[in-house]
C-alpha cells in the first residue's frame, strides 16, 4: 500500500514547512517539497491547507476497562478501537487501576494485540494501584523483559485512600526492578505513578529519590492538574528532573472542586519555565471518575474518554503564548520519547506511518493514518473494531 500525501503543513511536532509525505508498507518513507510518483498502486491525497501531525500517544487508558468502586454494575467498559482513531489516538498504554482483581494482566496484554490486529498500536503496563505489584510472570523484571507488550509498570498509586500505602522501600524497589527490566529490553521501563489528592502529594517521589539511586525521571506521575496545590507541586517535581502528566478526562463537579482543565494546566506550566520535553497529557479513557463524600463514600461515578486528549490539544493550542509545536509535542513526541517508542510521536523517514491530517485553528480531523492505513476519513470511521 503506498500512499502520497501532498502539499501538508507539516508539524513533526517541529515545523517543516510545506511537504508531501510519502508512506510505504505503513511506515513513512519521505519527507519532502516535491514528491513525484504515480501508478495504479499509489493513491494521492491533496492536503493543500491541512495540518500533517503525528498520531496521538495516549500514556494512560484504561483500555480493558477500570472503576467498580461502586459494586460490581459500576465497571466500566472496554475501550473500542473508534473510541481512539476518531479522535486522532493512534497509540494507546493500557494499565489495570483500583481494580486487579476482576480485571487481569493477560486480559489486558490480550486486549492489546486485539487493537493491535483492529489497526492502531497498543501497550501496557504491568502491576496496578496496589503494591506488592500483581505481575505475569511473578517477576516485574521477567514481565518487561520477556512480555513485548509490556514497557512498564503502573499505575502505583500514592496520595490515595484506595493506595496501599506502602513504605518508600517498596517503591524503590519497585522502580529498580522496572530500570533493570527496561534496560535489558530496550524499553522504558518506566513506573507511572497515580497521583491522589491527599496532601501528601509527591513528597514520596521525592523521598525515593533522595534516598536512592534512581532517578527522577523514572517516574511518570499523572493527574497533575488535579488541584493547583498538586500542579504546583507537580512544578517543583518538573524543576528536579522529572515528567509530570495532566489528565483531560474530567467532568464539571471536579472543575468546581478545583481541578484544573489539562490544556489550561499545561499553558501554566509553560509560563514557569517547565519544558515541552517534561510535560504531557493522556485522557484516562474509560476509567471511572468516580466522586466521593468526606466520608470516602462513592456518590457518582463517570467514565473517562479518549476522545478528550483531541478535545484538550485543539484548546491548549489556541492559548496565549503557547506554541503549536510544544503544544503537539506534548501529546506525541514528549509521551513517546519518555516511553521509549522510537516509531512513534515523530514525523520522520521510517517511523511509523501514523498521521492526522487537520484544519489549522479547530484542529478538526480530515484523515487519521495508523500504520498507514487510512481508518478515518471526514469524521467517518473507515475501519471499526471487530464487534463494533
Amino acid at each position: 500500500m503506498i500512499t502520497l500525501i501532498k502539499n501538508a503543513n507539516v508539524y513533526a511536532p517541529l515545523p517543516m514547512g510545506i511537504n508531501d509525505i510519502l508512506i510505504c508498507d505503513g511506515r513513512i518513507a519521505a519527507i519532502e517539497p516535491d514528491i513525484t510518483l504515480s501508478g495504479k498502486h499509489v493513491t494521492t491525497v491533496n492536503a493543500n491547507g491541512l495540518l500533517a501531525l503525528p498520531g496521538l500517544v495516549d500514556a494512560l487508558v484504561h483500555i480493558t476497562g477500570g472503576g467498580g468502586e461502586g459494586g460490581f454494575h459500576t465497571r466500566t467498559p472496554q475501550m473500542s478501537l473508534t473510541d481512539a482513531s476518531l479522535s486522532g489516538v493512534t497509540t494507546v498504554i493500557g494499565a489495570l487501576g483500583t481494580d486487579a482483581t476482576t480485571r487481569s494482566l493477560p486480559d489486558l496484554i490480550a486486549k492489546c494485540r486485539a487493537l493491535d490486529s483492529e489497526g492502531i498500536s497498543a501497550y501496557c503496563y504491568s502491576g496496578s494501584y496496589q503494591l506488592p505489584i500483581r505481575t505475569y510472570t511473578g517477576n516485574l523484571t521477567d514481565d518487561i523483559v520477556m512480555l513485548d507488550k509490556i514497557i512498564g509498570v503502573g499505575e502505583v498509586a500514592i496520595a490515595d485512600h484506595r493506595a496501599s500505602h506502602a513504605t518508600v522501600s517498596e517503591l524503590v524497589r519497585v522502580a529498580s526492578d522496572a530500570r533493570v527490566g527496561g534496560m535489558l529490553s530496550g524499553k522504558a521501563g518506566i513506573v507511572s505513578i497515580h497521583t491522589g489528592d491527599h496532601e501528601t502529594c509527591l513528597s514520596m517521589l521525592h523521598q525515593a529519590v533522595s534516598e536512592s539511586a534512581i532517578p527522577p525521571t523514572q517516574f511518570y506521575p499523572t493527574h497533575i492538574n488535579r488541584s493547583q496545590h498538586l500542579l504546583d507541586e507537580g512544578i517543583k517535581w518538573a524543576d528536579a528532573g522529572g515528567f509530570i502528566d495532566m489528565t483531560t478526562s474530567t467532568n464539571a463537579q471536579f472543575i468546581a472542586e478545583g481541578e484544573i482543565p489539562a490544556a489550561d494546566a499545561v499553558a501554566y506550566c509553560f509560563s514557569r519555565g517547565v519544558c515541552a520535553s517534561q510535560v504531557t497529557m493522556s485522557s484516562d479513557g474509560n476509567a471511572s471518575l468516580p466522586v466521593f463524600n468526606e466520608q470516602g463514600e462513592l456518590v457518582g461515578l463517570e467514565v473517562g474518554k479518549v476522545g478528550s486528549l483531541h478535545t484538550s490539544l485543539a484548546g491548549l493550542i489556541n492559548l496565549p503564548d503557547v506554541t503549536l509545536q510544544d503544544a503537539i509535542a506534548t501529546v506525541t513526541s514528549t509521551p513517546a520519547s519518555i516511553l521509549k517508542l522510537k516509531q512513534k510521536g515523530q514525523l520522520a523517514p521510517h517511523n511509523d506511518a501514523d498521521i492526522l491530517l487537520c484544519e489549522p485553528g479547530s484542529l478538526a480531523l480530515s484523515h487519521v493514518y495508523a500504520k498507514g492505513q487510512l481508518l478515518c476519513h471526514q469524521g467517518k470511521a473507515l475501519v471499526k473494531g471487530t464487534f463494533e
